[in-house]
């Protein structure tokens, strides 16, 4: 352990009010490792400009420039968070024995970091940061988070609930995780699938420093959506138990329609039958958007174009 590297990988984007501080607090988190005789003095950062559209590349140039234990990744344009993630742990895979992802505006508390080095120090390969409360949040984002988590245990996936992207990841288990080749990526429900000896650090999260959050209601549900499809064929299979439920319901109507024939009693249903159709369409429609949202999907699997490219390295 006494020489075992430590990597903090930041994603970043239009993060310039807060990146400096943040750099800052993370640093001395390092620091205070070290002086544990964990570490040595082997730690840095690595830093992923996700395609900035202000002066965050610069602001990591001026802080590589001042301490060399900063280091800069920055993409061509934005390509996503989860792709600043994956480019960040290739990176810093081929020096560093731990690997920890944190976002830049600290929201996840940094000083759990050492929780998090004792965890590996103990034999996890992986360890999950855990917000223990959401006080922070809104009741709709608090209610939604939690009606998610739910949805996606009943469609059979395994994640852990109120973990984001904050974690700790021994060498083999991001070398592990990286042979998953997919474009379409969920993070944070593929990591508990490695199938390693796993931890939870529980911690407080904390409003943002500066600026605005990157995950507005609308990204928020497209992530949401994109880890639901990329996971399970759950909806896939709902459709056909409902095309199932439809076919038999209708059997059922022929044989109410025929008794009805029979005994005279028929009147015209015109209010009936348009409620059915428009139901029957509306299932139709809903059926063929998730089918062709899985068809997409394979579409951008089988181009096999790359997740991201890569400007600027500083190293």
């Amino acid at each position: 352990m006494a020489t075992s590297k430590l990597t903090i990988v930041v994603p970043a984007y239009n993060e310039e009010e807060v990146l400096t501080s943040s750099v800052q607090k993370l640093l001395a988190v390092e620091d205070q490792i070290a002086a544990q005789t964990v570490l040595g003095q082997r730690a840095d950062i690595l830093i992923v400009d996700d395609g900035s559209m202000d002066h965050t590349w610069d602001i990591i140039e001026k802080l590589h420039a001042m301490n060399s234990r900063v280091r800069g990744l920055r993409f061509s344009r934005n390509f996503g968070h989860q792709s600043a993630l994956i480019a960040g742990m290739s990176e810093v895979v081929k020096t560093a024995d731990m690997i920890v992802t944190i976002d830049a505006d600290l929201q996840d508390d940094p000083d759990k970091i050492g929780d998090m080095v004792d965890a590996y120090a103990d034999g996890a390969d992986i360890v999950y940061g855990v917000r223990n409360n959401r006080e922070t949040d809104s009741w709709f984002k608090r209610t939604t988070a939690q009606g998610y988590y739910k949805t996606l245990k009943l469609l059979g996936v395994e994640l852990v609930p109120n973990h984001a992207d904050f974690r700790l990841m021994s060498k083999r288990a991001v070398e592990t995780f990286l042979q998953y080749p997919e474009r379409n990526i969920f993070i944070r429900g593929l990591i508990p699938k490695l199938g390693f000896k796993t931890a939870e650090v529980f911690y407080k999260r904390t409003p943002r420093m500066a600026g605005e959050s990157k995950y507005p209601l609308k990204k928020m549900l497209a992530f949401a959506w994109d880890g639901i499809t990329s996971l399970t064929i759950a909806p896939v299979r709902l459709i056909l138990i409902l095309g199932t439920l439809s076919c038999l319901l209708a059997v059922g109507m022929v044989v109410y329609a025929i008794v009805m024939k029979m005994l005279g009693l028929t009147v015209h249903g015109w209010s009936l039958l348009m409620v059915s159709l428009w139901f029957v369409g509306g299932i139709q429609m809903i059926s063929l958007g998730v089918i062709g949202e899985y068809i997409g999907k394979l579409t951008t699997e089988v181009k096999h174009r790359p997740r991201y490219t890569v400007q600027t390295i500083l190293d």
